[in-house]
């Protein structure tokens, strides 16, 4: 492990570190292609995008998963011309931010149970928020619990079966619980 950088500013060590900053891009670059493979719906906007958000949050911590996540959601709508016009994707990438450090908590204790309320966050109270909006309404819902609650799954298993397979390649994960001086 290398030593952390020093501000010569504060003194303090920074988080920013080049290691982390490579995992970063590399996870939103993944995100970014994510974003191109799209599971059907009315809006076009379901896509493989929140995998490396939610992995993202396990190697490095749920802040940073969910920028990644986020991001992703915003590209996506991008891909699929903001067809739920910006503010409200920004809205969704918001709401796409807090299931994913709703899920790292969780999961970092219980894993399952992470697994299945991120799930359900993501797939069905997100949508489930626009019932109330004048020209959504339970029509919208229904039309969207079947793709999101699909991509959800999928996102989300996704991301804990990579996880699985690079413990050993990330042992001071954020969802390990080890960070340094916390035993081997």
């Amino acid at each position: 492990m290398s030593k952390p950088v020093v501000s010569p500013l504060t003194g303090k060590a920074s988080r920013w570190t080049a290691r982390r900053l490579a995992i970063l891009a590399m996870l939103i670059a993944l995100s970014t292609a994510g974003a191109n493979l799209k599971i059907p719906s009315i809006t076009g906007t379901p896509a493989f995008d929140s995998f490396p958000g939610f992995l993202g949050a396990l190697i490095l911590g749920p802040a940073d998963g969910a920028l990644i996540a986020s991001l992703g959601h915003l590209l996506t709508a991008f891909t699929a011309g903001f067809p739920l016009t910006l503010p409200l994707h920004l809205v969704i990438a918001g709401g796409m931010a807090a299931v994913v450090v709703l899920f790292t908590f969780l999961y970092r204790f219980f894993p399952w149970l992470g697994i299945a309320v991120g799930i359900a966050l993501n797939g069905l109270l997100l949508p489930a928020l626009f019932i109330p909006l004048p020209g959504f309404g339970k029509a919208f819902f229904l039309a969207m619990v079947v793709p999101l609650l699909i991509a959800s799954t999928l996102n989300i298993v996704l991301a804990a079966m990579a996880f699985t397979s690079l413990r050993r390649v990330f042992p001071a994960s954020y969802a390990a619980g080890r960070r340094k001086g916390e035993g081997k």
